[in-house]
């Protein structure tokens, strides 16, 4: 998309645009802030957690000054509770975590007037850009066929279902294995 900038921040650098992102948050989930899972102040408490978990990165996408887009994430660690709530048999091992095999990406948000202009591409490419995971995980709520489609087509697969808390609507987990997110 032109004239997209894109800028890398780790936890500390998002403390000044904090509010910012909340806002695109609020923007975004509009109709669904009334429910508690989806109010501001739990995205705010998950997007603080995943600021306190070594190996996070955002990447957020200006337009004229202005946050209209985002992507961040970290690597699960050998604690992780990612998994938690999955309910699909997988083989043994395959949520094992080491502290460097998976990298989660916990969100990815553009503002409505830029969706379907290659912003969430680019985001999400520079986001991976240089990461040494041998896989990227992320949920994707399953009343949300064309989201996880649009996923499917950058080369993630289904991996199962998971509901991540207890209020949590139920979750498709996706997986773009080692090579495929080399950016």
């Amino acid at each position: 998309m032109e004239g997209l900038l894109l800028e890398r921040r780790g936890a500390v650098g998002l403390a000044d645009i904090r509010q910012q992102l909340l806002d695109v948050y609020a923007e975004i989930y509009a109709d669904r802030l009334s429910e508690d899972f989806h109010s501001v102040e739990r995205f705010d408490e998950r997007l603080g957690w995943n600021t306190e978990v070594p190996g996070f990165s955002a990447v957020v996408g200006y337009l004229d000054d202005t946050p209209v887009g985002y992507a961040y994430g970290c690597t699960l660690q050998e604690t992780t509770r990612w998994w938690n709530g999955f309910r699909t048999p997988v083989p043994d091992g395959a949520t094992t975590e080491t502290g460097a095999r998976t990298f989660a990406l916990s969100e990815l948000m553009i503002a409505g007037k830029l969706r379907g202009r290659g912003a969430a591409r680019q985001i999400h490419e520079a986001l991976l850009r240089g990461r040494s995971e041998e896989r990227v995980t992320l949920l994707v709520e399953r009343d949300h066929p064309k989201v996880r489609a649009l996923y499917e087509s950058w080369g993630y697969e289904w991996f199962g279902e998971v509901v991540p808390f207890p209020d949590a609507p139920l979750y498709d987990a996706l997986i773009l294995r080692h090579g495929s997110a080399r950016g």
